[in-house]
């Protein structure tokens, strides 16, 4: 399964993350990407958070206000499948990092002005299996850029 690099995002804290054309992934995430609330999110298991531009795309059909980065994920995907990715699959990112996810990403109250209403559960996996963010852990530092290919591992 393969796909792209839609956008990356980061930002000095909370959201929205805003984008950038590349960046460095260490294991601690996107370098200068500031976390808002460390309880919660960031470090080294929930490194990154993931997030597929075609839900991003079917979101706003529904009305809801989402784009890439508001939801505070830091890399968008595209042309993969979504619903299929789990804890445990790895993904290459660009050439040179190499991730693995670690699990669903619980939404919050923060990201409500991202939907419609301030339906943030509507990306619950709970409420929509499928229609979550994903957290992922960093195996391979490097560097990655917007284009670059996306291949999905086995488990």
């Amino acid at each position: 399964m393969t796909g792209q690099i839609a956008q990356l995002s980061r930002s000095g804290g909370g959201v929205p993350k805003l984008p950038v054309p590349e960046a460095l992934v260490t294991r601690l995430g996107l370098e200068s990407d500031v976390q808002k609330h460390r309880r919660f999110h960031g470090g080294p298991q929930r490194a990154l958070c993931l997030y597929a531009l075609e839900r991003i795309e079917q979101l706003q059909g529904e009305g809801h206000p989402i784009r890439p980065g508001s939801t505070g994920e830091n890399v968008t995907l595209q042309g993969v499948d979504w619903a299929a990715l789990k804890p445990g699959h790895r993904l290459v990112l660009g050439d040179e990092v190499e991730i693995q996810i670690t699990s669903y990403v619980v939404p919050c109250k923060n990201i409500a002005g991202s939907f419609r209403d301030g339906e943030f559960t509507r990306i619950s996996q709970k409420l929509h299996p499928g229609d979550a963010r994903l957290y992922a852990r960093v195996l391979r530092e490097g560097r990655v850029a917007v284009g670059q290919p996306v291949r999905v591992l086995s488990p």
